[in-house]
């Protein structure tokens, strides 16, 4: 038999039971849409975060008190550690390849305005951190380093807890209290939606009143390193531990009591935790296939056993092993491959549902993308699925003796 004829043969078999073959696909097109619609969304979120983290710039360093750990740093989990002061800022200011650095301390707070309030995050850093974290300003502006140096009490305030707090009132120029002490409002946050590093639910003042006056410490939670992108990121992580090690009088490099991040591990890190959760998610969809699969090699059982007398038919009037093996294994693969393209189509349509929802109901900018990977992966594994789970029904189907399958009822 000519492959041409196997595959009208296939063909024809397979539109003569429409049902049937509707069924045996819905478990390879749902588990190929799930592949497809996880392997999308999967790496636009990755892109998503990525954007995010990038846009504070890859030539930033963080420093945290506390030792060096696998995990978050000290301060994060709610650990005060005091270690680092104005003499390390001082003597990290002097370092060649440290173009700024900025020092911040953070706490949270109850804000509120006449009747209205919530309870909000704020941070205090220098002047120089609004250039250092590309942070922009829809209304108002930012506060000076004359602000700082008289201790004047001014806030920026994110574009949702302005929103909370005055509704369309412009909140620019009023008092707001926080922690019991008045606050004069001098900007707010362009909104960002939500993102890791979205201010939009934060309050920003000046890095002198929110460590003497508002904590009253004189210790500094974080400190946020601008270095010259000349330098090697590695070099300027080894010239500031050495600098801190010399000034908490540290000769074993075993017992820092700092932990030195670079933006770009941030980076590597998030990319290998999305990568590793679409895999992982990936992988749990294709169990679906498999299933998929098995439902389709049952079918094809049945149909064999149905079409007993047709097989013996064929080899009585000179059909082959071979010629049935053909016959049958196209009809698998047919199935499968048409499921997959089915579940391409499907998955796509999910993930194009997804981004218009997210697109129009939220304010993420979330990047569509629909990798070809994930569909010539899709195509591979229905075709595969197709070829494993057909080969046995189509053996079967073969080896029947034609004389026993004609006297078949």
């Amino acid at each position: 038999m000519l492959l041409k004829d196997a595959f009208r043969t296939a063909t024809r078999s397979l539109t003569h039971r429409k049902m049937r073959s509707a069924l045996t696909m819905l478990g390879i097109v749902i588990g190929i849409a799930s592949v497809i619609t996880i392997m999308s969304l999967g790496n636009s979120a990755q892109a998503y975060i990525l954007d995010q983290v990038q846009s504070f710039g890859s030539d930033l360093i963080s420093v945290n008190p506390g030792a060096p750990t696998s995990g978050p740093p000290a301060s994060v989990q709610g650990v005060i550690i005091k270690t680092l002061n104005q003499r390390d800022v001082d003597s990290l200011e002097n370092e060649p390849s440290i173009v700024h650095i900025a020092a911040r301390v953070s706490g949270q707070s109850t804000v509120a305005y006449g009747s209205a309030d919530r309870s909000v995050i704020w941070h205090a850093f220098p002047p120089i951190g609004f250039d250092m974290f590309n942070m922009e300003l829809s209304k108002g502006s930012s506060f000076t380093e004359a602000d700082a140096q008289a201790y004047r009490k001014v806030v920026i305030l994110g574009s949702k807890v302005a929103e909370d707090l005055f509704d369309r009132v412009d909140p620019v120029g009023k008092t707001i209290r926080l922690n019991e002490t008045n606050f004069r409002v001098v900007g707010v946050f362009a909104s960002k939606g939500a993102g890791i590093f979205s201010f939009d639910d934060y309050v920003v003042m000046p890095l002198s009143v929110g460590q003497k006056q508002v904590l009253g410490i004189d210790y500094y939670h974080e400190l946020n390193v601008q270095f010259d992108p000349r330098y090697d990121t590695e070099f300027v992580k080894d010239r500031i531990a050495s600098v801190l090690r010399q000034n908490h009088r540290i000769t074993d490099p075993s017992k820092e009591d700092f932990m030195i991040t670079a933006m770009e591990e941030a980076v590597a890190i998030v990319k290998s935790i999305t990568s590793a959760l679409t895999l992982f998610l990936s992988a749990i969809a294709t169990i679906s296939l498999v299933v998929g699969g098995i439902g389709i090699m049952n079918i094809m059982l049945v149909s064999v056993t149905e079409r007993t007398r047709e097989i013996g038919l064929r080899k009585a009037v000179g059909a082959t092993e071979r010629d049935i093996l053909q016959q049958f294994l196209i009809e698998a693969v047919l199935l499968t491959m048409l499921g997959g393209a089915i579940g391409i189509a499907l998955g796509a349509s999910v993930v194009g549902a997804v981004y218009l929802g997210v697109t129009q109901f939220s304010t993420i900018e979330w990047a569509f993308t629909f990798p070809l990977s994930a569909v010539f992966l899709a195509l591979f594994v229905s075709t595969l699925s197709g070829l494993a789970f057909g080969i046995y029904p189509a053996r079967q189907a073969a080896r029947k003796n034609p004389i026993d399958a004609l006297r078949y009822e």
